[in-house]
């Protein structure tokens, strides 16, 4: 078969028909790598393509979404109730983060439902991946197959003999198209593998979780490559050395992009975390000025996150603002508020943020409590244990209504806090909401909140 050259860039994908230092596409440095691959498509790929004809729209007879519950609550609402059939999924997340140890905790749970799972370990032996499985659970391996190998046609060959309802590739980035003469984990390799895949899954409606390993930087390798490719992106997140994982939804055909699910990383493998709110607040200090509590929205699960903050003298003559878990171009424009509209000195600063837990709150509701804490830190007065506050904060000090008050509220009144708040343009979006257990704040600008704590 004829074979063509070309330089890939391992980042994103772009070719160029020559080497050169950087991606004009995405700009990264020494990413290009010279690269040798099939053409036309290797012919694994058009044997697998599903011939239909074209048919009208209205004709399509519409069915009731059918999925496959995994048995593990925080998996499924993550993924939008349940496995889709013939859906892929792409697990991504830093290296230890749990990603094999998820993926096999779901097939040992869809065995033990009757679903007859594949399991495709590229990188243990079948051994190996015996003893994990014996460490995570006793239970359900009556129907789940094990198979370590990196052929992508022998691996199809599998698939159309044992005709399972999953299969898991552990992982994408070791697997390979013998027709291609590209290393495994190249940017064609991985595209190819991927593309090939999809095709298997939509034509025969096997359902595939495809794991990702992720660069030096922090991305999926080749994330523009497969992201477009898989029906739904996972990512993990979270400090490798904590022992909580919070598994969040980047992209979702089959429902929301917005939900997250928290699990505890134990012995036994990674435990669903019911109540994110008391694991999050458990360790809370009292009386410490430069912290703050805020009920944030993933989705349709409220849950409360503590934000810290510290405020101090700059030692450099460049002063630093560094946020975990929060925006950091948030947190500047939050701080030039504080600067001029409210008059804090905080030029010659230091400024420090972190959201406990490892939690990333991209929820615009707990810009007001940023704002609370960095003024608190600042000033060295504690904010009251007892309350909770949210609210979008604008650039001219203004507070801002926020979507689904009354879940908030709710969550922050089941934990025992006594007073909140909120925007006063949330007063008439409260939903119905009875606030008999807890006293409502309602503040229009940045000032008056900082005048009620």
């Amino acid at each position: 078969m004829k074979t063509k050259t070309a330089y890939v860039c391992q980042s994103c994908g772009a070719q160029s028909p020559a080497w050169s230092g950087r991606c004009s596409s995405c700009e990264s440095w020494n990413s290009i790598v010279e690269e040798n691959f099939s053409v036309p498509l290797p012919a694994s790929r058009e044997t697998i393509s599903n011939k239909e004809e074209p048919v009208l729209l209205k004709e399509v007879e519409s069915l009731q979404e059918h999925r496959m519950t995994t048995g593990i609550d925080e998996f499924d609402r993550v993924l939008g109730g349940g496995v889709v059939p013939g859906s892929v999924t792409l697990i991504g997340g830093d290296p230890g983060i749990g990603k094999s140890t998820i993926s096999l905790q779901v097939a040992c749970s869809l065995s033990q439902l009757n679903h007859k799972v594949l399991y495709v370990s590229g990188e243990e032996s079948i051994k190996q991946a015996k003893m994990r499985a014996d460490r995570l659970t006793n239970k359900g391996k009556d129907h789940l197959y094990i198979v370590n190998q990196i052929n992508l046609n022998t691996i199809i060959e599998y698939i159309n003999e044992m005709k399972p309802e999953i299969v898991i590739i552990d992982s994408i980035q070791v697997v390979y198209q013998p027709d291609m003469g590209s290393s495994p984990g190249s940017v064609s390799q991985v595209r190819e593998c991927a593309g090939i895949l999809t095709q298997v899954a939509k034509s025969q409606g096997i359902a595939f979780f495809l794991i990702g390993h992720v660069t030096k930087e922090g991305m999926l390798a080749g994330p523009r490559v497969l992201e477009h490719i898989v029906d739904t992106v996972l990512y993990f997140e979270g400090d490798r050395y904590s022992s909580y994982r919070v598994l969040r939804t980047t992209k979702n055909r089959f429902g929301s992009t917005n939900e997250i699910g928290v699990f505890e990383m134990t012995s036994a493998g990674l435990a669903e975390v019911l109540n994110p709110s008391e694991i999050f607040l458990s360790e809370r200090p009292k009386e410490t000025s430069g912290t703050v509590v805020v009920p944030i929205l993933e989705g349709t699960r409220p849950f409360l996150v503590e934000i810290q903050s510290l405020v101090s003298r700059a030692s450099f003559t460049m002063v630093r603002q560094r946020a975990e878990g929060f925006d950091s171009n948030r947190l500047s424009l939050l701080t030039a508020v504080l600067e001029k509209r409210i008059g804090l000195n905080l030029q010659d600063k230091d400024i420090f943020l972190n959201v406990v837990g490892g939690v990333k709150v991209i929820d615009p509701a707990a810009d007001l409590a940023a704002v609370l804490a960095v003024a608190s830190a600042f000033l060295d007065k504690a904010v009251s244990s007892d309350l909770v506050v949210l609210g979008e904060v604008g650039l001219s000090g203004e507070v801002r209504s926020v979507s689904q008050m009354a879940p908030r509220l709710k969550e922050a009144q089941k934990l025992g806090f006594k007073r909140c708040i909120i925007p006063k343009n949330n007063l008439r979006l409260r939903g119905g909401f009875k606030a008999d257990k807890i006293d409502v704040i309602a503040v229009e600008t940045v000032k008056e909140a900082l005048s009620e704590i």
